[in-house]
């Protein structure tokens, strides 16, 4: 029934951002700069709100644009409407609905679905990684220096030591191509899929990585935070890879390479 409930609510959400795509909708912004919020957003949370609560009218909701709607209850959905939004406002396809659902703190399944490149992701814990339904695995790159990387960029933060654009310098300087595609939880699900070797990024809220990471682990693939240590969406720093070049990433996002 969770399964079912979170496939039925994936493409609810999806099926509002292929109706609202290309075409006229309001765009607003949140706080800080070109972090926008449009009328899509909100229509596709009402319509994955409506499938959830439908099913599990007791369950916490945790999303992107309506924040925290607490229940007493050992089971939290995660969800981010569209994660992507300025990629989606300006009719680029690289977004998604990505839904994640929590049990007792851990993540025991998660979805991410792209309708523009036809791609829905899914895991559950302890049985795998799929996408449309076939089979996913990391890569196999074992060194940084050969990795193809992607990383996103947080609209606001503090140019500090080994901040977002130092890390992508060192990598750049060296050769190491790394990507920005403006969608965290399409990143981790192509890590999934081999088609990055890692991901790392800064500045992540809960909705942005909590159905990513666990795809990446069910496919083989490693997540940590910066310093190594267990992830947790509740956290900013995520590093997610296909576990062969994780050490050594660690070591140039630390500048200790």
């Amino acid at each position: 029934m969770l399964k079912n409930t979170l496939l039925k609510a994936t493409e609810a959400g999806a099926k509002v951002m292929q109706q609202f795509f290309h075409g006229e909708f309001k765009i607003s912004n949140k706080d800080g700069i070109n972090n926008l919020v449009t009328e899509a957003d909100h229509a596709s949370e009402k319509a994955i709100f409506d499938v959830i609560k439908n099913d599990f009218p007791d369950h916490f909701l945790l999303s992107e644009e309506a924040g925290e709607i607490f229940m007493d209850s050992n089971y939290k959905w995660i969800i981010d409407p569209i994660d992507g939004t300025v990629n989606f406002a300006h009719g680029i396809p690289i977004c998604c609905v990505s839904i994640g659902l929590e049990q007792n703190g851990e993540m025991i399944m998660g979805a991410v679905y792209n309708p523009f490149i036809n791609e829905f992701y899914f895991a559950q814990k302890g049985f795998g990684a799929s996408l449309n339904d076939n089979k996913i695995e990391v890569s196999k790159e074992t060194e940084v220096g050969k990795s193809c990387l992607v990383t996103g960029f947080p609209y606001t933060y503090l140019d500090n030591k080994n901040g977002p654009l130092e890390v992508f310098a060192r990598l750049i300087r060296k050769g190491v191509p790394v990507r920005r595609l403006g969608s965290a939880a399409m990143d981790l699900c192509w890590v999934a899929a081999g088609r990055f070797d890692g991901f790392y990024e800064h500045k992540l809220s809960a909705w942005d990585s909590a159905a990513g990471f666990l795809i990446v682990e069910e496919a083989g693939g490693k997540v940590t935070d910066f310093s190594g240590k267990y992830y947790s969406p509740y956290q900013p720093h995520i590093v997610a890879t296909n576990g062969k070049i994780h050490d050594e990433l660690l070591l140039w996002i630390n500048d200790e390479f």
